[in-house]
């Protein structure tokens, strides 16, 4: 039994996408009971977020899961398998574990280090521990990926890399256009990167902030924030007045988590037009600075090029040493997580070969057992003494002689190709692969790691021609 994962989040998904398939804690326990349905599906847990959904789940069969899982995630969101297709990640056995590890740690968020995901987390398995939906292997999983992010967030500085970012991005706008006091902001984006950014601006005595976001009841929200907890002027601003806003700011901050351009060069041209022509611009000053935060980019390359216009993005901030030191720690966080996958992989390799030895063990105590049957039958007159001193004897011997290989074994089961250990112990003693709940040879993937990229084709070959190339 291995782990299986599907997922769509900010990185693989435009919005529209991520809110058809959004899954409400209504939904949450109705999805589990139809995977745990499947013949192919043993345990069953779901990540939620406002920007992720991915579903965890013990399979015995990788495509037949696949297809299953696809198609109620199809039937959940009303996307067409192809769309669906198009925009999901499939993680599978070590690749799934290794994923969990590093959103737990914050560095697949959209503002990298951020700590609510380990609560987002934790409350996914309570839900199935609560549906009896987590068996062992999805406890463990879990309970590891909890640790990773707490050593993670305790061990390093990750926790400051988004706003580190934020803060270099500031500077360099502060260098173009002077102090930001006194100046009008915009930001595009009301996620956890847009709080961030307000946060800063408002600090940098910014006079007034213009949220825009693709759903206006979010830029409301923060807008509500700026001015209630920063005391900053602020409004939220539909999507469609884009460039409208561009116009009335000196420095715009975008962090979207789009997929897609979102400031497009016509927004750019439409927002410097109506700049030249504002009382405030009478003089000639034109300037606008855009920091572009998003990931994948939100500004259209082309608008570097314009004048008045400065762009400053990832590419240009990963050069800065301040954001070099939070690109240390996110270094830092990769390497713990490397490190704790190792740890666990070691873990479940050696949990697969402890039935094995438990089945080794109670056949040499069977054989024990039998033996000294056959000497009470052939020396019926032995004292009771003397016939404890005898099984007290051999079962020593039996001991010893058991003793380094298991413990060998087991040590060498930790490491990779280890489980090949295990099944020379079944092979030499014969043992039953039942015996004493003895594991079978973990399922060979190695001929399924190629095929991640077009799993869900190879789970529905019907489909193949529906997808987009």
């Amino acid at each position: 039994m291995s782990v299986l994962l599907v997922g769509i989040s900010h990185r693989s998904a435009p919005v529209a996408v991520l809110e058809k398939i959004a899954i409400t804690e209504t939904d949450r326990p109705k999805l589990t009971d139809k995977m745990l349905a499947s013949s192919h599906v043993s345990e069953a847990m779901i990540v939620s977020t406002c920007n992720r959904i991915e579903v965890y789940a013990v399979v015995d069969a990788f495509h037949p899961a696949l297809g299953e899982i696809g198609e109620l995630l199809t039937r959940h969101s009303g996307l067409p398998l192809p769309e669906l297709t198009k925009h999901a990640y499939v993680r599978y056995a070590e690749a799934a574990a290794e994923h969990l590890f590093a959103v737990a740690s914050g560095l697949d968020s959209m503002v990298v280090g951020e700590q609510q995901i380990l609560s987002q987390i934790r409350a996914a398995y309570s839900a199935s521990d609560a549906q009896q939906a987590a068996g062992r292997t999805l406890h463990e999983l879990a309970q590891h990926a909890l640790r990773v992010g707490k050593r993670v967030h305790s061990e390093t500085g990750i926790d400051r890399a988004g706003a580190s970012v934020v803060s270099v991005a500031l500077d360099r706008a502060r260098a173009v256009l002077g102090p930001l006091a006194g100046r009008t902001a915009l930001v595009l984006g009301a996620g956890a990167m847009g709080g961030l950014a307000v946060a800063q601006l408002a600090r940098g005595g910014a006079e007034r902030i213009l949220v825009v976001n693709r759903t206006l009841e979010k830029a409301q929200r923060l807008a509500n924030t700026a001015t209630t907890m920063h005391g900053v002027a602020a409004a939220a601003i539909e999507m469609d007045r884009l460039a409208e806003a561009m116009a009335a700011a000196d420095v715009v901050v975008t962090c979207t988590g789009a997929v897609g351009t979102v400031v497009t060069l016509a927004d750019v041209h439409r927002a410097l037009a109506a700049k030249a022509t504002s009382r405030s611009d009478a003089a000639g000053t034109r300037e606008l600075v855009i920091c572009d935060l998003g990931l994948p980019r939100d500004v259209d390359h082309a608008v570097a090029g314009l004048p008045g216009v400065t762009v400053i993005d990832m590419e240009t901030l990963q050069r800065d040493p301040l954001a070099g030191a939070a690109a240390d720690d996110t270094a830092a966080a990769r390497s713990i997580v490397a490190d704790e996958l190792a740890k666990y992989l070691a873990g479940q390799r050696m949990a697969e070969v402890t039935p094995t030895v438990a089945a080794l063990r109670q056949m040499a105590a069977d054989v024990v057992e039998a033996e000294l049957l056959r000497l009470d039958s052939r020396l019926p007159g032995l004292a009771s003494g003397e016939r404890e001193e005898v099984a007290r004897t051999v079962r020593r011997v039996v001991d010893k002689l058991l003793h380094a290989p298991t413990v060998r074994v087991k040590q060498l089961a930790s490491t990779p190709g280890g489980d090949s250990y295990a099944e020379a112990l079944r092979e030499l003693f014969e043992l039953k692969p039942g015996a004493a709940q003895a594991v079978a040879a973990p399922m060979e993937i190695s001929a399924l790691q190629g095929e991640l990229a077009d799993d869900f084709t190879a789970a529905h070959p019907g489909d193949e021609q529906g997808r987009t190339a």
